[in-house]
């Protein structure tokens, strides 16, 4: 495994760890309530998590719908910057900026899943993933994006070379795992005329059924960990 840099200002400004399951027969909502006794002071903020879907109703007069699904609870820290997402089919933990290291992240979130198997009894695992989203400033004016960023939106050089908007997806599979990792580039609203606000959001997934319980998942987070290191550092 490759050694990287650890940044004392790394631009991460959000990591999700997430796990996807196969929920029990019978779980309820309510439950997750137990998941958040032992925390509470930790993480005191509560929200309804909501699936919102939306269309169109035809008959004697069309009209336009929204419906509101709940579906699990938000959990925040007392500054919000840490979020737990629990779910009937899933969990989730999110760290916002500052963003320590890999090591912590981790721990708390295997923590935090340990407690929320125990609530949820899930039938399985499904998917497991991670999701860094970075924003890079870059000083103005620019000259050539390669000084800062290898993997980048090319223009042709006989067109005017001053962009105001770009937004890039791709994938990149990794066969090795196996696993795949959804690539996002794209700039935000200039509010600094001195700099250009880049987001690099990597999102690394692998899709694979694990028992519950099985210490395959951490390996595999770490193989996931890794992959996402390989293609943010070297671009």
């Amino acid at each position: 495994m490759v050694k990287y840099e650890v940044f004392r200002n790394a631009p991460i400004t959000e990591a999700v760890l997430e796990v996807v399951v196969l929920p029990s027969e019978g779980i309820k909502l309510e439950n997750f309530m137990r998941f958040h006794e032992p925390i509470k002071e930790r993480f005191p903020k509560i929200e309804h998590g909501k699936e919102v879907r939306g269309g169109f109703k035809f008959g004697v007069e069309t009209a336009s719908f929204v419906e509101e699904k709940p579906i699990g609870f938000l959990f925040r820290s007392h500054q919000e910057n840490k979020v737990i997402q629990t779910r009937i089919n899933g969990f989730a933990f999110s760290k916002l900026k500052p963003y320590q290291n890999w090591e912590s992240f981790r721990s708390e979130a295997k923590d935090l899943w340990n407690a929320y198997s125990e609530i949820a009894k899930p039938q399985k695992i499904l998917r497991i993933s991670m999701r860094y989203i970075n924003r890079i400033e870059i000083p103005l004016p620019l000259r050539d994006f390669a000084e800062y960023i290898l993997t980048y939106l090319q223009i042709a050089p006989n067109l005017p070379q001053a962009i105001s908007q770009f937004f890039i997806r791709f994938e990149i599979p990794n066969p090795e795992i196996p696993a795949m990792a959804v690539i996002i580039q794209t700039i935000e609203n200039v509010t600094d005329k001195n700099r250009l606000p880049l987001i690099f959001d990597i999102g690394v997934l692998r899709e694979n059924e694990y028992p519950v319980d099985s210490p395959e998942v951490w390996i595999d987070f770490e193989k996931l960990h890794d992959f996402k290191n390989e293609i943010f550092f070297p671009a």
